[in-house]
């Protein structure tokens, strides 16, 4: 499984620190996440993810 939300970051031309501000989590915490090197994730945090990125879950994990 791939995390897509740097793409989606792209698209909005938002950056992973803004992105890790709106969320309400520490910038390297958010950089773990974007880079796959975290094992897991809260799901409120894929929450507030998906309400500041206005998407979904499906549009921020990819299946391999």
């Amino acid at each position: 499984m791939k995390i897509n939300i740097d793409n989606i970051l792209k698209e909005q031309n938002h950056t992973r620190y803004w992105l890790a501000k709106e969320v309400g989590i520490t910038y390297p915490n958010m950089m773990n996440i974007c880079n796959g090197k975290t094992v897991s994730i809260k799901l409120e945090n894929i929450e507030n993810i998906c309400h500041a990125l206005q998407c979904t879950p499906n549009d921020i994990f990819i299946l391999d």
